[in-house]
């Protein structure tokens, strides 16, 4: 089966967010002034190849903990979905 997995990496809310704070300045500075916090990040999208979705989840969790994301910094969300083999 394949499978697209969505990673979405933030700060950890600890670390301070200088491109979120300056977007949400920015966000404030045009008028929308119900904005109170915004965290930037990164978001990857993955196409995996596996047996089900336990093993799909495995390897982004994997992949996410080695390389997309810094522990140290970062937090990561994944998600995903079965998607058909195109021939």
């Amino acid at each position: 089966m394949r499978y697209r997995g969505t990673v979405v990496v933030t700060l950890k809310e600890s670390i301070f967010d200088p491109q979120g704070e300056a977007v949400k300045n920015s966000l404030v500075a045009m008028g929308f002034s119900s904005v109170s916090k915004v965290r930037m990040g990164k978001h990857i999208v993955v196409y995996v190849e596996a047996q089900d979705e336990r093993e799909a989840r495995e390897k982004l969790t994997d992949m996410a903990r080695r390389l997309l994301a810094n522990p140290v910094t970062e937090t990561y969300e994944i998600s995903l979905v079965e998607v058909p083999i195109s021939r």
